[in-house]
């Protein structure tokens, strides 16, 4: 070959080789400006997605096309803005909240809800639930919904605490008495009583009584009384009595365990007495000496005078009434031991050992000389009653006013 074909052919290589990079720097450049011009078609979103903020450029013609494009699928309750129809402009803005369903237990109820809310107040107010300060809300109503996506509430009432006598009426949302107890820091000592059980279920308007019971010594001297020892006295007339020694009072110490419930005494139980000082006893004389009536008695005149009143003793006025030795209630022997049905016209009075005492020698106006030796039921204070020996003497005397001497 000669020299003037090698060097045609050269050339005509060289060409070729410059055409096709001609040809493939133009393209290059074609596709770059294309993809420029397209780059720079596309409009800026900002595009918030359960709270994580996106900064994208879309061809998107709306809302839907661009979560679409975002693969995120929406669901019925979930929370677009704008809507999905809106359509695309440069420097929007779009939220998107995935729903959750939330399980909400009221007390023993429970019930659901779909909510794109975070917070739990905010999930019950949607809801619809009513909370009230002393309702126990779990988790607490300011925080956020847990993992498990549920909420729990118990709703509280009003029940009245006893502790101690003092009432207050107090809300709560406890089960049991324990746990109210707890939950309130009652503490209950040793001695201490709860009126029923702590596994007692609380129900509105319950009553919770806790008894405080305090258990205290107590020592304290008091008197003791002294005993009164009785003696037959023959030379003293029957009916009376004569002091031979007073009683004295000693002292006694006794120690005593007192309870008390919420401040009143219930119970006191002694637990030892010791004698301080001896009691000194009282002894009286009995007398047991019978007066013999006769109508020849030389202690008392069986006659009937007026006579005046004797010299010396003790006078004074009474009220008189008789009666007979066959009176209703009358056993024929007097309180002084006198057999009256077979001396019955002796003279014998009937008295109040307080004003004249039994076996005393009396003169009594328009009655004469007699001895105290009965006593009777409405015989109290001046009175006196004079033996007849018949009702009709007896219906005859009535009932006067009269002089009476104590001689004796």
């Amino acid at each position: 070959m000669s020299k003037s074909t090698m060097e045609n052919l050269f050339f005509k290589s060289l060409r070729s080789k410059q055409i096709a990079v001609t040809v493939l720097a133009l393209t290059l450049f074609v596709t770059i400006m294309s993809l420029v011009l397209y780059e720079g078609t596309k409009k800026s979103v900002a595009l918030n997605v359960n709270g994580e903020e996106l900064n994208i450029k879309t061809h998107a013609h709306t809302v839907g096309n661009l979560l679409a494009e975002q693969e995120i699928e929406v669901a019925e309750h979930d929370l677009v803005t704008p809507s999905v129809n809106t359509p695309i402009e440069d420097g929007l803005s779009v939220r998107w909240e995935q729903s959750k369903q939330v399980a909400i237990t009221v007390d023993q109820e429970n019930t659901s809800i779909w909510t794109t809310e975070r917070t739990v107040s905010d999930v019950l107010a949607q809801a619809g639930i009513e909370v009230t300060e002393h309702d126990e809300v779990v988790p607490g109503l300011q925080q956020q919904l847990g993992e498990d996506n549920s909420i729990a509430v118990q709703k509280a009432f009003e029940l009245t605490l006893d502790d101690g006598g003092n009432e207050t009426k107090v809300w709560s949302t406890s089960t049991t008495v324990a746990d109210f107890l707890k939950r309130e820091n009652i503490l209950l000592d040793d001695d201490d009583r709860l009126e029923g059980q702590m596994a007692d279920v609380v129900m509105p308007n319950s009553v919770i009584k806790v008894v405080r019971v305090e258990k205290v010594t107590d020592v304290v001297e008091e008197p003791a009384n002294f005993t009164v020892e009785t003696r037959n006295d023959p030379a003293l007339l029957k009916g009376r009595e004569k002091v031979v020694q007073e009683g004295k009072k000693g002292t006694v110490s006794r120690k005593f365990e007192i309870v008390k419930e919420n401040g009143t005494e219930v119970s006191r139980t002694l637990l030892e007495e010791k004698t301080i000082t001896e009691p000194q006893k009282k002894i009286v004389s009995v007398g047991s000496k019978v007066v013999v009536a006769s109508n020849n008695s030389t202690n008392v005149s069986v006659s009937r005078d007026n006579s005046s009143a004797p010299a010396g003793g003790k006078e004074f006025y009474v009220t008189a009434t008789a009666y007979t030795a066959y009176c209703n209630g009358c056993s024929g022997i007097t309180a002084a031991g006198i057999d009256i049905r077979s001396n019955p016209n002796i003279k014998v009075i009937a008295v109040d050992p307080k004003v004249i005492p039994l076996g005393s020698k009396v003169w009594v106006e328009g009655y004469g000389y007699a001895i105290a030796g009965d006593t009777g039921g409405a015989i109290k204070g001046m009175k006196i009653d004079l033996l007849y020996p018949t009702k009709e003497a007896a219906y005859k005397f009535g009932r006067r006013q009269v002089k009476i001497k104590v001689i004796n």
